[in-house]
């Protein structure tokens, strides 16, 4: 089946409307840690694209106050705490909590009182005060970025939906290490989770909001 057969199946059966964006938006980058950013890395690949693309997101967040939020993957250096992941993803292990593979992207210019929440899961929710550091922020929308596109992005754009917190996942802010799956979860994301818009209507909707009244 063709990509254009495949958005009519979808679209026949009301897949990929879209979602009511609020006033109040944060940015949330999930795994732009130096293990998934930088090739050296067992896990990582080259996503200097999306990390400039994030940055410029990130500059026009912060230039109107708005939240921002990262999560890394970090484990114990017992790996106990890693669980069934490992074993399946036995690399993740190179993810130990105080390494350099747990840092957050120097490029991406992250400032003190930007939170950092520490995950142990795919989705940034799961065993996670994300939820909490969201609602205390007042935030009533997230733009989504990160890697990877069809592990933690995914995963993480489920629960954002099931929370009840309006999406986007800006297509140039988020990288895998396929174009093959990268492509094929933005699509199902599209449908069933978030909105995929550009880098660029991103921008354009958080200049869009109230600057919070300090």
């Amino acid at each position: 089946m063709s990509d254009e057969e495949a958005r009519a199946v979808y679209a026949q059966a009301g897949l990929g409307a879209s979602v009511t964006l609020g006033s109040r938006p944060a940015v949330l980058v999930v795994d732009f840690s130096c293990g998934f950013t930088d090739p050296a890395c067992a896990l990582g690949s080259d996503l200097t694209p999306q990390v400039e693309a994030t940055r410029r997101l990130l500059d026009a967040a912060r230039d109107r106050g708005l939240p921002v939020v990262f999560t890394t993957i970090g484990f114990d250096a017992s790996l106990k705490d890693g669980g069934l992941w490992l074993q399946k993803v036995p690399t993740l292990g190179d993810l130990q909590l105080g390494g350099p593979w747990v840092e957050i992207d120097e490029r991406l210019g992250r400032r003190e009182g930007e939170t950092v929440i520490v995950k142990k899961g795919a989705s940034g929710f799961f065993g996670t005060n994300l939820a909490s550091v969201l609602v205390s922020q007042g935030v009533d929308s997230v733009i989504l970025c990160g890697a990877t596109t069809s592990g933690c992005i995914r995963a993480t754009a489920i629960d954002l939906l099931q929370y009840g917190w309006p999406t986007i996942v800006p297509r140039e802010c988020v990288g895998d290490r396929a174009q093959a799956p990268h492509d094929a979860n933005l699509f199902d994301i599209q449908a069933k989770y978030a909105d995929v818009v550009s880098v660029e209507d991103a921008i354009a909707y958080l200049e869009s909001v109230p600057v919070p009244v300090a």
